[in-house]
């Protein structure tokens, strides 16, 4: 067995305490659920008061998530970008994830900035509002304003933050472990999730990535007229502090002023949804969180983009592939759909192609007949979302968070206009898509990395047969075969004839009443009479655990869905 699990319930026994205190108050509410003990129901409370086991099962883990702090809320975000891994109906609730936490006492910020800054926030600002704006699970903002006179924002991250994280990420690591060991959570892949939150997490830990993320995006929409990016202020941010512009805007969420206001909401959605396809399909570097939290209009018309932890990238092939897919739904083409998706998913061994055929056929010419203004873009991806879980196919990181992003953005985006489709949008863009992917620049760019493989491949052949021939004349080449369903079927079968075989020999043991027979035993003989005292002990005892093996053996033969099969 792997220590690994064992060293970190050691070093970390109170975290493990509490991590294991909240999802068994999760679980037993699930349980009392399953049992239907009416009088139990309501003796289990969640943080605010709500009944834990009338609520639905998701919600139940969203809120134990929750419970467990800002590592947990993030895994749960990942969670929610990966809905071909945990279905749609979980990665919606986990859309529903909120980070206010209790902001930091004013004499904690003041020491963050003094430690990170140099200097305390009088010497550094003309005004410091000691109240925060806002309070998230990484940090909290405050907002300032410059000796200049300009405002500013700053994101601060919460004291001792990386040292929980680190240790919660550490159990979840032990845990990730575990769970690539239970059948039923290998379907979830664990450690490739656990994998993702750790990367997650460490890059939204450094303010300084984010800082460069949003210098980035500065210059992509330098002079854009529908996208304003706050300014960064690098001398005035570090790994723990960053510092940006204010933008003074209205809220999406903010309904009541958008109409006092009167925002033509139909353009605003428009120039949004087409900032987000120049990030997606021509600068290759998006903004992964259009939540409606993280978008404010601004006066002159523009859209503003704030938070810039959660972001994503796209080289020329997985852009390539992103479009095709779109413009396969774009243009209702039901061939292109069925081989894009076949060619980006990452599916199992036992991937059963025929079913999945049908299955896409439908899917397809379902989505492939829908009259443009009817078709519902979020929808059609969640449902190939389902499909491809159903199927246990999972697709790349990157591509996963892409479409999950375009999901939140046609929902968003519906905020302010609910007749906004972003498919139109994309019709839009397929000319540009179709002369992007025929560009000069994008074949020399092809072209070029073309022949560096190949130069490679060149160059390491002549060495590479060198060495084949060296093996075989030196008989040191070998050819290894693994049949991959072999050694479960081997164990069984020896498991079946150790069975067999010991209910043989204790047949015959019973048989010629190899002592010691059960009347010989005195703390055993006087339980039974006649006949049943000349039985051999070890015989009964043998048979007894034959018939357990055998009858164990045929359980885990049926639960496999295998009995049948040839």
């Amino acid at each position: 067995m792997h220590l690994f699990p064992v060293r970190q319930i050691y070093r970390h026994g109170t975290r493990w305490a509490e991590i294991l205190s909240v999802l068994s108050k999760y679980g037993l509410a699930d349980w009392i659920d399953r049992l239907g003990l009416e009088i139990a129901r309501d003796l289990i409370k969640g943080p605010t008061g709500e009944i834990v086991a009338r609520l639905p099962w998701t919600t139940r883990f969203r809120l134990a998530l929750t419970e467990l702090g800002p590592t947990f809320i993030k895994l749960g975000q990942v969670l929610s970008t990966r809905p071909d891994v945990v279905g749609v109906e979980l990665a919606r609730e986990l859309e529903e994830l909120q980070e206010h936490v209790a902001p930091d006492p004013p004499d904690a910020i003041r020491h963050v900035i003094r430690t990170e800054l140099g200097q305390d926030p009088e010497e550094l600002f003309a005004e410091f509002e000691e109240e925060p704006l806002a309070s998230a699970s990484i940090g909290q903002v405050h907002a300032a304003r410059l000796k200049d006179g300009r405002r500013v924002v700053l994101k601060i991250q919460h004291p001792g933050i990386e040292q929980k994280v680190l240790v919660d990420l550490e159990i979840l690591s032990a845990l990730a472990m575990l769970a690539e060991k239970l059948p039923d959570l290998q379907t979830y892949r664990p450690a490739a999730l656990m994998a993702e939150l750790k990367r997650t997490m460490t890059r939204e830990l450094d303010f300084q990535r984010e800082l460069r993320n949003l210098q980035e995006f500065e210059a992509n929409f330098q002079n854009s007229e529908d996208l304003k990016i706050p300014r960064a202020f690098p001398e005035f941010s570090t790994k723990r502090v960053l510092t940006m512009e204010y933008l003074d805007g209205i809220k999406l969420a903010d309904h009541a002023r958008i109409e006092r206001d009167g925002i033509d909401c139909q353009a605003v959605a428009l120039r949004g949804a087409r900032a987000y396809l120049k990030m997606i399909f021509q600068d290759g570097f998006y903004h992964a969180d259009p939540h409606p939290g993280n978008i404010l209009i601004l006066r002159d018309g523009r859209v503003g983009l704030l938070d810039f932890g959660m972001v994503g990238r796209l080289d020329d092939e997985l852009r390539e592939d992103v479009q095709v897919l779109l413009s396969g739904l774009a243009s209702q083409d039901a061939i292109t759909l069925a081989d894009v998706i076949s060619h980006i998913g990452k599916g199992p061994r036992d991937l059963d192609r025929a079913s999945l055929t049908v299955d896409l056929t439908d899917y397809v010419s379902y989505y492939g007949h829908l009259p443009i203004d009817q078709f519902d873009l979020g929808g059609a991806l969640n449902e190939m979302f389902e499909i491809l879980r159903r199927y246990r196919i999972m697709l790349p990181a990157r591509i996963a968070l892409l479409l999950k992003t375009l999901v939140i953005l046609e929902g968003t985006a519906q905020l302010l206009n609910p007749k906004f489709h972003l498919l139109y949008v994309i019709q839009e863009y397929q000319k540009e898509f179709f002369w992007q992917q025929f560009s000069l620049r994008r074949r020399l760019r092809k072209l070029r990395r073309a022949t560096w493989r190949f130069q490679h491949l060149l160059d390491a052949l002549p060495q590479n047969l060198l060495d084949l021939f060296d093996h075989i004349r030196s008989g040191q080449f070998d050819i290894r075969l693994e049949h991959r369903g072999l050694e479960p079927s081997a164990n069984r079968l020896v498991s079946g004839l150790l069975a067999s075989a010991l209910f043989v020999g204790c047949s015959l043991m019973l048989a010629f009443q190899v002592p010691p027979l059960l009347g010989d035993l005195p703390w055993i003989g006087s339980l039974f009479n006649g006949h049943m005292q000349n039985l051999s002990f070890p015989g009964a005892l043998g048979a007894g655990i034959s018939v357990v093996w055998g009858w164990r053996l045929w359980r885990t033969i049926c639960k496999s869905g295998l009995f049948d099969r040839l």
